[in-house]
C-alpha cells in the first residue's frame, strides 16, 4: 500500500493505493482519495496527515529522533566484521567441523565461539589473546559475550594438542589441528580443484621468552633475530592459492630436511595419489632429490636451484650458448606481467630450466654499477672500513699486505646471474609451463607476509607448546577466510584492498538507544567497500532499525 498523486485534467489528487493480484496480473486499486493535492499542500493539511500517520510508526520516529540528535546512544558496537566472516566461517564448514570434534570434550563454554573470536581478532586487530578478551566488547559477535580469557587459552590448547607421535621426529606428531584441516578438505573437496600442483614454503616466527617446552629452538631466523628462540611454520597451497594445511615445527628444523616429510604427509593425510611440489631453492639438496625420485614415490617437483653454490649449474648450465625462447614479452604498462624467457638443458638425465627476466637483468646490472662506482670513490679514502659492508665486500680482493682492491673478475662473474634463476624439475611440462608454475610461489610468500604483517602472528608470548600451536593455527584459519572472501570478490570481478575492507566493515555499527523505556537498535549507513563485501559474502544488509 502506498500514497500517490494522480493528475486528472487540470488538478492533482492524493490517493491511497494498494496492489492486488488477479490471476497472473498485478493490478492497482484505489483505497481512498484524500483530496486535491494543491489544496492539501498549501493548507498544511498534508503535513498534519503525515504526522498523524507517524504516531503509529515507531520505527520511523526512532530513526528521525536519532538523526535530529534527540536520542542518546547507550552503546555502539561494530557490526560488519562478524556479519561477513561468521557467514564464511559457517559456509566453509569450520563451525560444523569444530563442533563435531568438540562433542567429546564437553567444555562448559563454546570453544567454537572462542576460536572464531580469536580468528576474527587476528583479522581485524591482531594481538594477544588477553587483548582479544577486551577487544570483543566493541564488536557484535554472536555467542561471544560471556567468553573469558581462560576460555581462549583452553581453546588454543585444544587446537594445538598432540595425540599421536610416530617415532622421535617432531614432524610426525599428529595434532588436533591436523584433523580439522583434513575434515575441512573433505567437506570442501570441490574447492581444491588443482591438487596436481602444490606450493610449499616455510618461515620462522620468533618468541619473546622461552618458546614453550620444545617448540622454541635456536635456528636460522628469517626475521633476522638469531638471538631469539623461534618455531618453523610451513604452508601448503593448492594450484589456485587456497591454503590447504600448515606445518608447525621446532625452530631448529632446516628447510632442506622439510620437503620430503611434508610431501609424504600430504599423500597420506589427503589421499593424493600423485603430486608435483613447487618449492624455492632453500629446499633443494642431493638427498632431497634422491628421496623424491626414489622408491616409486611418484612425486614430481619444481625446485629452485642455488645458482652460485651448485657447481653443475654455475659451470655448465649458465655458460651454455643455447638460445632463450620468449614466453612473456616486454612490459608495455605497469599492469603487464614481467618479461620472461626460458631455455632448458639436460645433464646426465637431470633437467634444468633456465629463466631470464630482461627487466630484472638491467636492474641488477645498474645496481651493481652503482655499488662499484661508490666503492671506487670510497677506496680513495682508505679501505679498512669497507670490509664490514656486505654490498662492498663481495667485490673486494686482497691486493698485497693488508690492503684491498676491486675484484674485476668477480664483477664480470656476477654479470652472469643478472635477471636469471634456474629450476630443477622432473615433471612432464614444457620449460615455459615449469617457469610459470614456479613464479606462482609468490602466493606462499604473500601468505607469509600476511601472517607476519596483516595478522601480526609474531612475536609469540605463550609458554606452552599446545597453546602456541593453537595461536598460530588461528592465523591459518584467518587466512582461509581471507582467501575465500578474495575468491568471492574475484568471481564478481571485484577487488578491494584489505585496509579498505577493514575500515568500512568496522564503520558498519549497531547503536543501542532507549525509546519510551524500550531498547532499540539502529544501524549506521553502509559505506565504501562494505556493500561490495556484504554482497560477495551473501549477507543481507541488516534493517535500519529494530526493537
Amino acid at each position: 500500500m502506498f500514497v500517490r498523486v494522480k493528475k486528472t485534467g487540470n488538478y492533482s489528487y492524493v490517493q491511497i493505493v494498494e496492489n492486488h493480484r488477479e490471476g497472473t496480473t498485478v493490478k492497482q486499486r484505489v483505497v481512498a482519495t484524500i483530496g486535491q493535492y494543491e489544496e492539501l499542500s498549501s493548507s498544511g493539511k498534508l503535513d498534519d496527515l503525515a504526522r498523524s500517520f507517524l504516531k503509529h510508526t515507531k520505527t520511523v520516529r526512532v530513526i528521525d529522533a536519532h538523526r535530529d540528535g534527540s536520542l542518546r546512544a547507550r552503546r555502539t558496537r561494530k557490526l560488519g566484521p562478524a556479519l561477513v566472516f561468521d557467514r564464511l566461517w559457517h559456509e566453509l564448514g569450520i563451525a560444523t567441523v569444530l563442533e563435531e570434534l568438540l562433542e567429546a570434550k564437553r567444555f562448559r563454554f563454546s570453544a567454537e565461539r572462542a576460536i572464531f573470536l580469536t580468528v576474527l581478532h587476528r583479522l581485524f586487530d591482531p594481538g594477544s589473546d588477553r587483548s582479544a578478551e577486551h577487544w570483543k566488547e566493541d564488536y557484535l559477535i554472536e555467542g561471544a559475550e560471556k567468553l573469558e580469557l581462560q576460555h581462549l587459552y583452553r581453546s588454543m590448547a585444544w587446537l594445538g594438542e598432540g595425540f599421536i607421535q610416530l617415532g622421535a621426529d617432531p614432524r610426525t606428531l599428529k595434532l588436533r589441528k591436523d584433523l580439522i584441516e583434513e575434515r575441512l578438505f573433505t567437506r570442501n573437496r570441490d574447492l581444491f580443484s588443482e591438487l596436481e600442483i602444490v606450493f610449499f614454503d616455510t618461515t620462522s616466527l620468533y618468541f619473546e621468552g622461552s618458546g614453550g617446552e620444545s617448540l622454541g629452538q635456536y635456528g636460522h631466523s628469517k626475521d633476522s633475530r638469531p638471538d631469539l628462540r623461534q618455531m618453523i611454520v610451513g604452508a601448503v597451497l593448492d594450484g589456485k592459492g587456497r591454503p590447504l594445511c600448515c606445518e608447525l615445527w621446532p625452530g631448529n628444523i632446516s628447510d632442506v630436511t622439510a620437503l620430503v616429510p611434508v610431501v609424504e604427509r600430504l599423500k597420506m593425510r589427503f589421499g593424493i595419489a600423485s603430486v608435483c611440489v613447487v618449492a624455492d631453492r632453500g629446499m633443494i639438496s642431493a638427498g632431497t632429490i634422491a628421496d623424491l625420485e626414489g622408491g616409486g614415490a611418484d612425486i614430481s617437483y619444481i625446485l629452485g636451484v642455488r645458482m652460485r653454490k651448485t657447481v653443475e649449474v654455475r659451470d655448465e648450465v649458465l655458460p651454455s650458448d643455447e638460445s632463450f625462447t620468449e614466453v612473456v614479452g616486454p612490459r608495455r604498462s605497469a599492469k603487464d606481467p614481467s618479461p620472461l624467457a626460458v631455455r632448458e638443458q639436460w645433464i646426465e638425465g637431470r633437467r634444468y630450466v633456465v629463466c631470464r627476466n630482461e627487466n630484472q637483468a638491467r636492474k641488477d646490472a645498474a645496481d651493481r654499477a652503482l655499488i662499484v662506482e661508490s666503492l671506487r670513490e670510497k677506496l680513495k679514502g682508505g679501505d679498512k672500513g669497507l670490509v664490514g659492508n656486505n654490498g662492498y665486500r663481495k667485490f673486494l680482493k686482497i691486493a698485497g699486505g693488508e690492503h684491498f682492491a676491486i675484484d674485476e673478475q668477480r664483477i664480470e662473474d656476477e654479470s652472469r646471474y643478472d635477471g636469471m634463476w634456474v629450476l630443477r624439475t622432473n615433471i612432464d611440462l614444457s620449460a615455459a609451463e615449469v617457469a610459470l608454475k614456479y613464479k606462482q610461489l609468490w602466493m606462499v610468500e604473500d601468505l607469509f607476509r600476511s601472517v607476519k604483517s596483516v595478522l601480526s602472528t609474531s612475536p609469540i608470548y605463550h609458554k606452552v607448546d599446545d597453546t602456541i600451536r593453537g595461536h598460530v593455527f588461528c592465523s591459518f584459519l584467518a587466512l582461509v577466510l581471507l582467501k575465500e572472501l578474495e575468491s568471492r570478490l574475484a568471481a564478481r570481478d571485484q577487488k578491494c584492498a584489505w585496509d579498505d575492507i577493514k575500515r568500512d566493515l568496522c564503520a558498519l555499527e549497531e547503536v543501542e538507544v532507549e525509546v519510551e523505556g524500550e531498547p532499540w537498535f539502529l544501524r549506521t549507513d553502509v559505506r565504501g567497500a562494505c556493500g561490495t563485501v556484504l554482497k560477495a559474502a551473501g549477507v543481507a544488509v541488516p534493517p535500519t532499525a529494530h526493537g
